[in-house]
């Protein structure tokens, strides 16, 4: 039986991965911050699916956090097959609005954290010379918004990267840009999203159904929906200023 570990793992896109990862016979490695919401979490999907459930409180905005789970990762004898780097969070303000204690904050944790983790687990993975890493981006990556964007367009670049320096070890990267997700994200930011049309919203459910089959595809980008698949395409042609004009109206902090 195989072992995911799933950073983010209580909420949103993490708990949607958990949930599907469980039903699909896999044991996982829950980590978030909260160790209360871990063991519910933990509980449920043992019981529901019968999988071993290991819980790991860690703050990955912190190097005790992070370290904290690369050495689960290192860890040989109890090895992660898949790892899901799936922790984010946004930020409620335009640029200089924003304090710098945060916008180093989500640097720590998108892309320090990011890069560490799939570091760590890759080693072990090409050892063994099977493997995953699925780095939850974002479409914001695409589109000229401030830190946020900019952090998932480095998870991005580095995630196809990797793959590519990876290719025939038996190791897959892949990195997943989701549009708008209904999820705790926007809220606990402190986000509106009344501006957000109706049809721009995904399931995070069907989303990981669709990231799991781009990742044994061997994709190193998925964008999981059709919708955001011609966005993104249109985005490539318009100049950069309207662009972001465009998505201030639609989701003035970016989709996840």
């Amino acid at each position: 039986m195989t072992t995911a570990l799933i950073t983010g793992s209580t909420a949103g896109i993490g708990a949607a991965f958990a949930r599907r990862l469980a039903a699909d016979g896999h044991n996982l490695v829950l980590v978030a911050r909260d160790t209360k919401r871990l063991r519910e979490q933990a509980t449920e999907l043992h019981d529901r699916h019968g999988i071993e459930a290991e819980v790991l409180t860690a703050d990955l905005a912190t190097d005790d956090g992070i370290e904290s789970v690369e050495r689960r990762l290192a860890d040989r004898k109890n090895a992660v097959d898949l790892l899901i780097n799936n922790a984010g969070f946004g930020t409620k303000g335009l640029y200089l609005d924003v304090p710098m204690a945060d916008e180093l904050t989500m640097l720590k944790v998108h892309c320090e954290a990011v890069l560490r983790l799939t570091s760590a687990a890759a080693e072990g993975m090409r050892e063994r010379g099977r493997g995953g890493v699925v780095n939850v981006a974002s479409v914001a990556a695409f589109v000229p918004r401030g830190t946020y964007s900019a952090s998932k367009a480095w998870v991005v670049q580095f995630t196809q990267g990797a793959a590519r320096d990876l290719a025939g070890s038996g190791v897959r990267l892949m990195a997943l840009a989701p549009g708008f997700v209904r999820t705790e994200f926007h809220e606990r930011a402190g986000l509106g999203t009344d501006s957000v049309p109706g049809w721009m919203w995904l399931d995070a459910d069907k989303l990981v159904t669709t990231a799991l089959a781009d990742l044994a595809r061997g994709k190193s980008l998925s964008i999981p929906d059709p919708r955001y698949k011609v966005l993104m395409g249109v985005a490539k042609v318009l100049p950069r200023n309207l662009l972001g004009g465009i998505t201030s109206k639609s989701g003035k902090y970016g989709p996840r």
